[in-house]
This record gives structure tokens, sequence and C-alpha cells, in this order.
């Protein structure tokens, strides 16, 4: 009798979880998808507008956190220091529908911290 107990209080503990989860959907978006014109200037349109706020010595995490996830990154040692770049969509080139890292505003980290942004930062590396 009490172990019929226990496999019911499981079954309906199974059972609540699932119909409290069920309704929740994960929407990841993929920015190497089909993109319209319209959502790709939104995106432009948004990452100018971030980076346009941006200041110099600010962590990578915040960044991050601001703009969302970069197009592209790169990662390497320079100089013992650690060099952190993060590609942002920030202008069409090319093909407008193909996201490509000339199309991209890079930011550049030193030891996690925002030393630069745009093509000459990214130059002077």
């Amino acid at each position: 009798m009490l172990l019929n107990k226990v496999l019911l209080s499981k079954a309906i503990a199974i059972a609540v979880m699932t119909a409290t989860l069920s309704g929740c959907v994960v929407a990841i978006g993929d920015k190497n998808g089909p993109q319209t014109d319209s959502s790709l200037a939104k995106t432009q349109a948004f990452n100018v507008q971030q980076i346009n706020q941006l200041q110099l010595g600010m962590p990578a995490e915040t960044v991050r956190a601001q703009l969302g996830t970069p197009d592209f990154s790169e990662m390497f040692q320079k100089e013992g220091e650690q060099i952190l770049v993060l590609f942002y969509r920030t202008h069409q080139h090319k093909d407008q529908h193909k996201t490509t890292k000339d199309a991209c505003t890079p930011l550049v980290f030193k030891n996690n911290e925002l030393t630069g942004w745009g093509d000459k930062a990214y130059q002077y590396l």
C-alpha cells in the first residue's frame, strides 16, 4: 500500500512538471539563417546605437550583456596580453543577406578591457 502511494505521488509529480514545462518555448536566434532586410536593418541600427554608448575600459562581459552574442569572435595572445575581438554587424557589404566580418564593427579587448573599436583599432593589433 505504501509503495502504491509513493508511486502515485511520483506519477502525479511527473504529470504536474510535464504540464508545467509543456508551455515553455525557447527561441534561439540564428544569425546565419535567412533574415529579412528589415530585421537586418534593425539589428544593425541596434548594434550601432549600443556601440556608440561604449566606453573604453568596459569589461567584455558588460559589452556582451549590452550587445548580445557577437556575429564573430577571435581570441589570441599577443606580447603576454590576452586579446579578444568581438564583431557585431553594423552595415551592409557585398551580399547584404550574409553577415561577414567586413559588414561588422570589431570591438577590441586587451586583458578583458575594451581598448578600442572599429577598423583602426583592429588593424593596430
